[in-house]
């Protein structure tokens, strides 16, 4: 559904796939009737007061960044000069994707936005991290994802070539900020090894976690950068 010029930009022929929901800034050039508008992701609104509403939060600042083109012309996407990376889902297909990893899909998909479960190896545990997420230190690293599901097609931005990692015979440790997603039925959950003043003191990526269970597959780029 996506047609990849090259490895930095891809093209959608919205009179084939439809509308396309893609992350704003990624629209470098289209032609024909196109039509852009803001596009809301099912799940921003999180519980009043609290962790709830810290959630809530941070969630509508990610879907405040996502546009929907829609109407019959030919659209190009690109980001940052990042590879992109095309993934075709059939029927009952499923990718779950690092928030910042994700650039657009074909609207037709189903789409939420979940957090991943943090357990507490030290002190701090999800309150600790959320409270780190919200100040930036977290930001873009494995702590909430967007989950697609459905026939349609998935693009998704790294800093070069993914590595793919089987999961099904236990389970698959990845860094946060090198994790770009799954496909497939692949659940991931958020751990501390250290109390999350230790973690900010030390500067130590390795001090979060990503626990990746189930059947399916992991995406992992080789770089810590973030988006």
């Amino acid at each position: 559904m996506f047609e990849k010029i090259n490895s930095k930009v891809v093209k959608a022929d919205l009179g084939r796939t439809g509308p396309i929901v893609s992350r704003r800034g990624s629209m470098l050039f289209y032609s024909g009737q196109v039509h852009f508008a803001p596009h809301q992701i099912p799940g921003a609104g999180g519980a009043p007061g609290g962790m709830g509403a810290m959630v809530g939060s941070m969630m509508r600042s990610e879907h405040e960044r996502t546009m929907i083109a829609q109407g019959n012309g030919q659209v190009h996407y690109g980001f940052q000069g990042l590879a992109l990376h095309v993934i075709d889902l059939p029927q009952g297909g499923q990718v779950t994707a690092d928030m910042s990893r994700m650039l657009g899909y074909t609207a037709g998909m189903q789409a939420s936005i979940v957090s991943t479960q943090s357990q507490q190896g030290g002190g701090g545990g999800l309150r600790g991290a959320l409270r780190g997420a919200a100040t930036g230190a977290l930001t873009g690293n494995g702590m909430f994802t967007t989950q697609l599901s459905g026939v349609g097609a998935v693009v998704l931005v790294a800093h070069g070539e993914l590595i793919e990692i089987p999961v099904g015979n236990g389970p698959v440790v990845v860094d946060p900020q090198a994790f770009v997603g799954t496909v497939g039925n692949v659940q991931t959950q958020l751990q501390s090894a250290m109390s999350w003043r230790d973690a900010v003191g030390r500067g130590s990526g390795e001090a979060m976690q990503l626990q990746c269970n189930g059947q399916g597959v992991v995406l992992v780029q080789a770089s810590e950068e973030k988006l």
